[in-house]
């Protein structure tokens, strides 16, 4: 769609249980304030069934959520975690490994509550985003990956495929140098270095078991966690 920079597709990765996830089943994106009708109708026309937006209250009251009351498609607002919001990350410094670890530590229930959105969506394309499409996006993005059995290797390059985003990333660097951040917590904070999403894979198996440990942990029951598998997969 022209008027997105990171809308993506997760399928066409290999799995390590056989087969390929699939496309049309799930996508990654940006914050979708700008889409025009035509897009819209896009989404809709391709059996877009769920918009999960991962934005916290100070996103989400900049513009109405072209989703946010729409006829067929439901919308759900799961903040996730307000720290990997642009806002916040402009504030100080930071590692942008560590905070995307510390939201695997403090965000459970959330996390919990994003997939089993998933899992209970009507048949069709759930489509989740937050503001740039890479960090609150990309953490669940890369778990519901690892879920269904795609590499690390993979994984991470998934995750990387945001700097191509040029239109995006250079509108959000500009609006942040223009409110006065330093740059070169800019260029932290617009940063999508597959190294970063490899630290963070990384702590979800050393520290938490891996991804089915994690999503056990965090509450789902093993009937949930192979349908949410399936969403992707099958």
């Amino acid at each position: 769609m022209p008027d997105t920079h990171n809308v993506r597709d997760l399928g066409g990765y290999a799995s390590r249980v056989g087969g390929t996830t699939q496309w049309r089943r799930i996508l990654r994106g940006e914050a979708l304030h700008p889409l025009t009708e035509d897009s819209r109708a896009e989404l809709v026309d391709g059996n877009l069934s769920l918009v999960i937006d991962l934005r916290g209250p100070h996103e989400t009251g900049i513009a109405a959520h072209p989703f946010g009351d729409h006829p067929s498609v439901a919308y759900r607002n799961i903040v996730l975690f307000d720290a990997l919001s642009p806002i916040a990350m402009a504030q100080q410094p930071f590692d942008m490994a560590e905070r995307y670890c510390e939201a695997l530590d403090r965000c459970g229930a959330r996390f919990a509550e994003v997939f089993r959105a998933v899992i209970e969506a009507k048949p069709g394309i759930v489509l989740f985003h937050c503001t740039a499409g890479k960090d609150r996006t990309g953490v669940v993005a890369a778990m519901l990956l690892a879920t269904s059995g795609v590499s690390h290797e993979d994984i991470a390059a998934d995750y990387a495929l945001t700097a191509s985003a040029g239109g995006l990333i250079d509108h959000l660097r500009n609006r942040a140098l223009a409110a006065g951040t330093d740059p070169r917590l800019v260029e932290r904070m617009l940063a999508s270095d597959a190294e970063t999403m490899e630290a963070f894979l990384a702590y979800l198996d050393g520290a938490h078991g891996g991804i089915e440990a994690y999503l056990q942990k965090i509450g789902l029951t093993a009937i949930e966690i192979t349908a949410l598998r399936d969403r992707l997969c099958t």
